[in-house]
């Protein structure tokens, strides 16, 4: 009778521990697997000057390492090439314009928060931000929180959701109170 109990215990302790929770690592894994992607968007602008929000769609495209087009169809054509370390804009009717994004670090860790976690790359994004991910494979969130003073004075959190190797949610909280949520579905 004891070798039974004892046994019966062990089940009873194994299935009240909670279940293991996965980590940013294993997270990164998973979306590094996806080498490439195309995607819709739908993305408000919380501004506070404004009393709706402003909104805007079209396409993404991604290529890893670092290679991301979002281009707008609505309300008006623009087309954001980021390759490498060039940000390449392009305006209906004017011509385009490129920057190095390593001349601007904020703007390098606001790229990173999107390119890292499309690319998989935990480093990248520990760089700049403290990492902690909730949830499960199959709907997680990962919240990013700028490490520097100075990007936290532009942005307080970056917040990317999805469900397995898949990024469906995008959300940036401005120092200022503006915010911005995108909604993204994959094409095929």
């Amino acid at each position: 009778m004891r070798p039974l109990r004892s046994a019966l215990l062990t089940v009873l302790l194994v299935l009240a521990l909670p279940a293991q929770a996965w980590s940013p690592t294993e997270l990164m894994q998973l979306l590094a697997q996806q080498k490439s992607g195309r995607a819709s968007f739908v993305e408000k602008k919380y501004l506070g000057i404004v009393d709706k929000p402003v909104e805007s769609s079209g396409t993404l495209a991604f290529t890893a390492p670092d290679r991301l087009e979002k281009r707008t169809l609505k309300p008006k054509p623009e087309a954001l090439l980021l390759a490498s370390d060039r940000l390449t804009v392009e305006r209906e009717g004017k011509p385009a314009t490129t920057v190095r994004i390593s001349s601007y670090p904020e703007a390098a860790a606001f790229v990173d928060s999107i390119r890292g976690t499309l690319a998989g790359d935990l480093r990248a994004l520990e760089r700049s931000y403290w990492v902690k991910l909730s949830g499960e494979r199959k709907q997680w969130r990962l919240e990013l929180q700028p490490r520097s003073e100075d990007m936290d004075r532009l942005l307080t959190r970056v917040a990317i959701s999805g469900e397995q190797g898949a990024v469906q949610r995008i959300e940036f909280e401005m120092a200022d109170g503006d915010r911005t949520e995108m909604l993204i579905t994959p094409l095929p």
